[in-house]
């Protein structure tokens, strides 16, 4: 919920700024936009592509060793069993 009244302040921001009287340049504009869609991303505790993609390899890896580590249990586990007859 507090994301939809985050994008709904966002827009209405935007539209006052390109809506304004003083008609700034294209340029002031865009500067302008990109600081406010920055400061709104920055509040919705969003990651980059980056630390997104950083994370899933992380991710992995620790899944690749803990099903070694769930294997060598298994198998330590099997060891310690009486033969059945």
């Amino acid at each position: 919920m507090l994301h939809k009244v985050l994008i709904e302040a966002v827009s209405n921001q935007a539209t006052r700024l390109l809506m304004s009287e003083k008609s700034l340049p294209a340029p002031e504009v865009e500067k302008h936009l990109k600081a406010l869609l920055q400061s709104a991303l920055a509040k919705m505790d969003v990651v980059s592509r980056d630390e997104f993609e950083t994370q899933q390899v992380v991710l992995q890896r620790t899944r690749e060793r803990l099903e070694v580590l769930e294997r060598r249990v298994t198998e330590m586990e099997q060891r310690q069993q009486p033969a059945a007859i």
